[in-house]
């Protein structure tokens, strides 16, 4: 009998084996958990002499700002699985300590810079009506910029914290305490750069709307700490030059803020931050931080516009030369929800999107120029959001943190997708053989067998046999020439008599539209408006995401944001949605169609454009 239990559990391991999901990396369920207590935010990484990962994190008990934030610090000596005890920078029982940012220095000591609420303030003075009775009692951008220092890897920390002193620039003067009492805080990373070394700060002008309400980006630069020993000893002085800070471009909204830098083979560094317009904002410095160039909006090497909320925008140089940028792809801007809550421009963080960046000349010396993006991670619910990202790079492999706020995580990379972003900016096109299962050009006919689509879910093999999402996806390539932009013409169409299936028509306002229906529930999306250009031959692709239930159009070499048109130019398509399959023929439009791939698989923005430039 035991030994016949035995064989009918092997059988059923062996069974839910086959249906097992393939895991999907972009999934944030796959990353790794780096501990915390309650609230997690801002894990930052950074590799010790000893080839450790050592990790800061802000963290408490409570949600982000209540009594009892404070700093940890936790090692890792296998990439991020595991992760040793955490250590206490700051107690949980002292004032607020929160937003650390680290520094190695060539000796191996590590330095870590946070805010720290010394002189225990608990509340300021803030707008009315935002807050009600001209207070607001969250602590924990203000106060004191402070360091500490670690000599043994992380392990332990200088008893002693030692002030780094900021220079007052007009936004400190004009805050209500005339910058006696200081308001900022800290992200991304600090760096070393031409014998000094920088860490980044983002003064605040007050407190209402919205939270921060006007906001900008310094500098804070050591001459000599990356060789100096006693730490009373470090100098420091506030960049850049002049009363004003890092700001948005002409015209644009008073917030500026979450700096990051990456510095450029030439010795220029770059800085790309948050804005509350739409769209994030870059700048470049040529004197080492001094001075720098009027700021912009960040576009594409296609001259376009990137679209970001107020969200964490990321950018950092990899060491084969190139860089990563971490964003949303979407435009949020400043737009008033609720007069006591925050406004939508901080919403919508998932999924992540990441492009590729690659130097290049220009009369005022190295600039990057950037690809078009490609989703990076996600989350099934749509309202989480996932921000305050760090890229590592150890043995080769490409690794990124993140926080949802409770939980951070650790994620590898795919080298492929990386591969693909940084290979759009150097031209050439190819197409993609891996998954194409229906492929026609010359002569199309009218109808063909339809190609098979793959089920985005099945029925599972738990004990109540629920949901298994196979995270699953499938991609057309269409090559295209319409007569008018007509709305309701038909291009493919292998729908059922009672709509399912799928169907690639025309739609009001000049623009492509897929329609997905699995008989019970239906979900469409359309290119951006505008897109159809009638008698050309044109190139479209629409990619049918099942991870992160997302559709995009990539039409002529061109990644849909939405443009000036809507906030978004990817749509989520439904979750209950089986599958597109429908009927046993694809109906084409040969008229207009003249040239189609199907794929049962996604296809990367990057393998889009490189059919687009393979040509018809």
């Amino acid at each position: 009998m035991l030994e016949r239990m035995r064989n009918c559990l092997l059988a059923t391991m062996v069974c839910c084996s086959a249906w097992a999901q393939s895991p999907d990396p972009r999934h944030i369920v796959q990353g790794s958990i780096i501990p915390d207590e309650v609230y997690a935010d801002q894990p930052y990484v950074v590799k010790t002499n000893d080839g450790a990962w050592l990790c800061v994190i802000t963290t408490g008990v409570g949600v982000e700002g209540a009594g009892g934030q404070h700093v940890i610090s936790l090692r890792s000596v296998d990439r991020g699985q595991t992760w040793e005890k955490p250590v206490d920078v700051e107690p949980a029982k002292g004032p607020e300590a929160s937003y650390a940012v680290v520094l190695k220095v060539p000796s191996g000591r590590v330095y870590v810079f946070y805010n720290h609420n010394t002189d225990n303030v608990r509340s300021v003075i803030a707008d009315k009506p935002a807050y009600k009775d001209g207070l607001n009692r969250r602590v924990d951008s203000l106060g004191h910029f402070v360091y500490k220092y670690s000599d043994d890897h992380g392990r332990t920390w200088s008893a002693q914290r030692y002030e780094i002193p900021q220079r007052d620039f007009a936004i400190d003067r004009q805050n209500p305490y005339q910058g006696k009492l200081k308001f900022f805080w800290t992200v991304g990373k600090a760096f070393a750069h031409q014998g000094a070394g920088y860490v980044p700060l983002h003064k605040v002008g007050g407190f209402g709307e919205g939270f921060f309400t006007s906001s900008e980006g310094v500098l804070l630069r050591s001459a000599n700490i990356l060789t100096e020993r006693d730490p009373a000893k470090i100098r420091w002085e506030t960049l850049p030059k002049g009363d004003i800070g890092i700001r948005a471009p002409s015209g644009g909204g008073p917030i500026a803020e979450e700096q990051s830098f990456s510095i450029l083979s030439d010795g220029s560094i770059f800085c790309v931050f948050r804005t509350i317009d739409g769209h994030a904002a870059y700048t470049y410095s040529r004197d080492g931080g001094h001075t720098w160039e009027p700021s912009q909006y960040m576009r594409y090497a296609n001259g376009r516009l990137m679209k970001h909320p107020r969200a964490a925008n990321f950018a950092w140089r990899c060491e084969n030369g190139k860089f990563l940028y971490w964003f949303h792809n979407h435009g949020g801007r400043f737009i008033r929800e609720h007069p006591n809550r925050r406004t939508i421009a901080y919403e919508e963080r998932n999924p992540v999107w990441l492009v590729g960046g690659v130097e290049a000349d220009s009369p005022r010396g190295k600039v990057v120029r950037w690809s078009q993006p490609e989703i990076a991670l996600y989350d099934d619910d749509p309202i989480v959001r996932m921000s305050y990202p760090d890229l590592i790079e150890d043995g080769g492999k490409y690794y990124l943190t993140e926080t949802q706020k409770d939980v951070a995580r650790v994620h590898e990379l795919d080298p492929a997708l990386l591969q693909g972003l940084w290979s759009q900016l150097e031209g050439g096109g190819t197409v993609a053989r891996a998954g194409l299962q229906l492929d026609l050009s010359g002569t199309i006919p009218g109808s063909v067998r339809a190609p098979g689509v793959p089920l985005f879910y099945r029925r599972s093999q738990r004990a109540d046999h629920g949901k298994e999402d196979l995270r699953t996806g499938f991609a057309l390539d269409v090559w295209a020439q319409l007569a008018s932009a007509a709305p309701g013409q038909v291009l493919l169409d292998n729908r059922t008599a009672d709509g399912k299936g799928f169907a690639l028509v025309t739609a009001v306002g000049d623009a492509f539209e897929l329609i997905l229906n699995d008989g019970r529930s239906e979900s469409r999306w359309a290119s951006d408006p505008g897109t159809i250009r009638p008698g050309t031959t044109q190139h479209v692709a629409v990619v049918v995401d099942g991870g992160p239930k997302v559709i995009t159009f990539i039409t002529d070499g061109v990644l849909n944001d939405g443009g000036e048109a809507r906030q978004f130019g990817w749509g989520r398509f439904s979750p209950t949605i089986r599958s597109a399959q429908g009927s046993p023929d694809l109906l084409i439009n040969n008229q207009a169609v003249k040239r189609l791939r199907i794929y049962d698989r996604i296809l990367r923005t990057s393998e889009a454009l490189a059919a687009f430039r393979a040509g018809l």
